[in-house]
């Protein structure tokens, strides 16, 4: 629980996303592209076409891997799905890293299976540390105007 709670409070001073002067924060989409560590899922939710779906009003709770992650995939991984003739296979992952509704760390139980966007099921697990299948929660609770994220150490893939 600690270790959850200083998570979060790194997440939320490290990646706070700014209030504009009308009070409303950003959107998940602009969160992710302001805070310098998820250029690769901005691009790839850009390619996929899902750039206004996840700028809507939501709420959503993405679980964002960082580019860390992505660039541990296999050499020419991304290259390929980036590529218009991967886009249904680009869309399939990165829907899997959403779960409709706003899910905060708190709400999370272990062995809690999660329906993603994508149409497959996540296991949340919470014993020593948060998971998401097989990727490690990071940072969590990072409130966006419609919706959170949790940053993950791995790109999560769907049963194909």
């Amino acid at each position: 629980m600690l270790r959850r709670t200083l998570l979060a409070l790194t997440a939320s001073s490290f990646l706070a996303a700014p209030v504009f002067a009308d009070g409303h924060a950003m959107d998940i989409v602009d969160t992710a592209a302001d805070a310098g560590t998820f250029n690769t899922l901005v691009a790839a939710v850009e390619a996929a076409g899902l750039v206004d779906t996840l700028k809507s009003e939501g709420p959503f709770t993405v679980f964002a891997p960082t580019d860390d992650a992505f660039a541990a995939l296999p050499e020419g991984t991304v290259e390929s799905l980036l590529m218009e003739e991967n886009r249904d296979q680009l869309v399939a992952i990165l829907t899997y890293h959403v779960v409709p509704g706003a899910v905060m760390s708190g709400d999370l139980s272990d062995g809690m299976m999660a329906a993603t966007v994508q149409g497959g099921e996540v296991m949340i697990g919470t014993e020593g540390g948060v998971t998401v299948n097989e990727a490690n929660v990071v940072a969590a609770d990072i409130e966006a105007s419609n919706g959170v994220i949790h940053v993950i150490d791995a790109v999560i893939l769907p049963e194909m």
